[in-house]
């Protein structure tokens, strides 16, 4: 059995750019019909696919966002760094970092996991600064909170065989490693000489979706070119 006779119909935040685009092109690769949601259109020509426009951002518009979709995966790629040192931390950077991170999550989920047949698969894209970074707390906090709330769905899921798992990339080459935005946090080049490509990223997490990992569950799985050693 292969994934193109299984492959079912996934909704992935941050479809756009980075990560989120690379995860819906190699799905879209493997048979899946995707729906991709974040504020820009990627224009992509496939029947396949689906964009719905949306501000992750403003909870009051995810309800409509995801209407009447009954997903088989949901992947939430979109994400944002934002970084300061103890003492001079951003709020409302640390509230923004939440709200995209934890909050987008957890509302998507809540409207579309009772949506979602037995044998689901949820996948959030995480990093490996969870564990923690200097100048980075803001942002770590948000990505080990996505690590406790995959556990506690996965657990909650598992009677109904629906998987929830983490991937946790260090330093990834998209757009992100270069917004100005995040000027002052300087991202780390991994022991491997050269930063995580999307495609990477993308690759496990379709093997998360596809029926090979039906036993995964709860777990944060890096991708780190040695940055954990």
């Amino acid at each position: 059995m292969t994934r193109e006779t299984i492959a079912g119909h996934a909704i992935v935040t941050g479809a756009s750019s980075g990560i989120g685009a690379a995860i819906v092109a190699r799905l879209l690769r493997e048979g899946w019909h995707v729906t991709g949601l974040s504020r820009s259109d990627p224009g992509l020509d496939d029947a396949r696919y689906e964009h719905r426009t949306v501000d992750l951002l403003d909870p009051a518009a995810l309800p409509a966002a995801v209407a009447a979709l009954e997903p088989t995966a949901f992947v939430h790629a979109a994400g944002l760094m934002r970084g300061g040192a103890v003492g001079s931390l951003d709020a409302e950077a640390g509230r923004t970092l939440w709200r995209l991170h934890v909050e987008a999550a957890s509302l998507l989920a809540n409207l579309l996991v009772p949506r979602m047949p037995d044998g689901g698969r949820i996948v959030l894209i995480g990093s490996r600064t969870a564990a923690g970074s200097a100048g980075r707390s803001q942002y770590a906090a948000t990505k080990a909170a996505m690590v406790a709330m995959a556990r506690s769905w996965a657990i909650e899921l598992a009677p109904r065989g629906i998987t929830a798992n983490v991937v946790a990339p260090a330093a990834t080459d998209t757009p992100m490693l270069r917004d100005p935005a995040r000027a002052g946090v300087a991202p780390k080049l991994p022991p491997i000489g050269r930063y995580v490509r999307p495609e990477e990223v993308a690759a496990l997490t379709a093997f998360l979706l596809g029926p090979e990992a039906g036993a995964i569950t709860g777990q944060q799985m890096l991708i780190c070119g040695g940055s954990s050693l």
